[in-house]
């Protein structure tokens, strides 16, 4: 969040003009009136964002963001000229500048630019979170099929072709994706995930390409949508397939051409993003339901990835345990604990339907809950319904045994949806979907029993 805002401006008016309306959105604000004391401010005084004219005696707009740069590296800088040029304009973003102003500029000018200034600043704490996120998985591979996808994954990273990776829920499909971002040329640059399953339908088109003010009700000021946030770097549309269909056409028009228009604008905006996609689904029979598109789906699978479930790869599960362990024990204080052998062979044999994500869970579960210096078998809060594979399961497609695994833990869950959904980690909408198919295909499954 902005909190304290320095404002330099030599012509007393602007300078009440911009403090004041500040100061209205609750920022800390700390008014001057030459760079040379914006600059003195900035040698005693850190700053969220600094508002400066260009043109001011003695020191210039200029002078005061170099000053920035190099004094306060994370602090925002919004010059403001009466005599801007597009070279002066593109000059200053050179030297680090966030935003170009030209005046006289309106209030609703002046607000709509903090908006995206915090916007900005959330996204970098949230890339930091990504960042850390993706060192800490520190993607675990001893099994064969895992250690052939690491050894692609720099190749993959280097290059700019959309990704598309597969995998059920949990499989740390979110992780590989922030590798790719981390190993590749846009690191420096935003890395922008939308969770396509966990936004509102009716929201996601002003998600995706932000809004102008008054676009629709309730949209006061002007939004920026994840495209354009992404300018420059990675894109990452998880869970892609739950995108409704009547807005895939235009998010491949704009995959494809780099170009959209907000929602309620007129002028059409172009970016330089790369783009990632995950699915927990089944693309070839999302395809043939009619749920995805099959030319989005081709624009966005230029390279795959598929992950395997955690129960195909269980030569990751017991150093995954460990690494999660430490983790854990490092973020909550504790010393290290040890995995019994017992233990070892309980975390083996289940089959894990939560895959990593589960894992992760139960680990943590045990760091926080259990005092004991080790892990013995009785520590680990596993499903016992779930404690071994059925034998039913032999002889199905993976699909069956999908269908199966869902109504199975629907019906022990007693119907509930929500409980059903966080246990086979999946979201809400997923299983709806996943519901709402097997009606279509077996009308004997109603919703008495859904």
């Amino acid at each position: 969040m902005i909190e304290k805002v320095l404002v330099a401006d030599d012509e007393p008016l602007m300078l009440r003009f911009m403090s004041d309306l500040l100061r209205r959105q609750g920022k800390d604000v700390t008014a001057v009136e030459n760079g040379a004391l914006a600059i003195q401010k900035l040698e005693s005084e850190s700053f969220d964002l600094v508002v400066t004219d260009v043109k001011m005696p003695v020191k210039t707009g200029l002078d005061v963001l170099k000053a920035v740069k190099t004094l306060h590296p994370g602090c925002l800088v919004v010059l403001a000229s009466a005599h801007g040029t597009v070279e002066s304009a593109v000059d200053a973003m050179k030297l680090g500048a966030f935003h170009y102003l030209l005046k006289p500029f309106s209030p609703e000018a002046l607000e709509g630019l903090l908006v995206k200034c915090e916007e900005h600043l959330q996204l970098v704490k949230e890339n930091g979170f990504y960042r850390e996120n993706a060192k800490g998985a520190r993607l675990i591979a001893h099994s064969p099929a895992m250690k052939k996808i690491l050894s692609q994954l720099e190749k993959i990273a280097k290059a700019q072709a959309s990704v598309f990776i597969t995998g059920e829920s949990g499989t740390g499909k979110e992780v590989i994706a922030g590798a790719i971002h981390e190993l590749s040329t846009r690191a420096p640059f935003p890395f922008i995930k939308v969770n396509c399953a966990a936004i509102p339908e009716t929201l996601l088109e002003s998600e995706f390409f932000g809004h102008e003010k008054g676009a629709f009700t309730g949209a006061h000021m002007r939004k920026i949508g994840r495209f354009e946030l992404a300018d420059k770097g990675t894109l990452l549309l998880d869970e892609v397939t739950e995108i409704p269909l009547s807005l895939q056409p235009k998010l491949l028009r704009a995959i494809q051409e780099l170009e959209f228009e907000r929602v309620g604008g007129t002028r059409p905006l172009q970016v330089n993003v790369r783009f990632l996609a995950t699915s927990n689904r089944n693309m070839q029979e999302a395809i043939e339901n009619k749920v995805f598109r099959e030319d989005l789906f081709y624009r966005l699978n230029v390279v795959p990835i598929h992950l395997p479930p955690l129960r195909e790869r269980n030569e990751d599960i017991l150093p995954l345990a460990e690494s999660f362990l430490e983790r854990f024990c490092l973020e909550n204080h504790k010393p290290l604990k040890q995995i019994t052998p017992q233990a070892q062979k309980k975390l083996l044999q289940y089959p894990w339907p939560g895959n990593v994500r589960e894992l992760a869970n139960v680990i943590e579960r045990c760091v926080v809950l259990d005092f004991d210096p080790s892990i013995d078998a009785d520590h680990l809060y596993l499903d016992s319904s779930l404690a071994a594979p059925k034998a039913s399961y032999r002889g199905m497609t993976l699909h069956e045994m999908e269908k199966q695994l869902i109504l199975e833990t629907l019906t022990a869950n007693h119907n509930n949806r929500t409980k059903t959904a966080e246990l086979l980690g999946i979201s809400i909408r997923t299983l709806r979907n996943k519901l709402h198919e097997y009606e279509e295909i077996d009308p004997t499954h109603s919703d008495e029993r859904m």
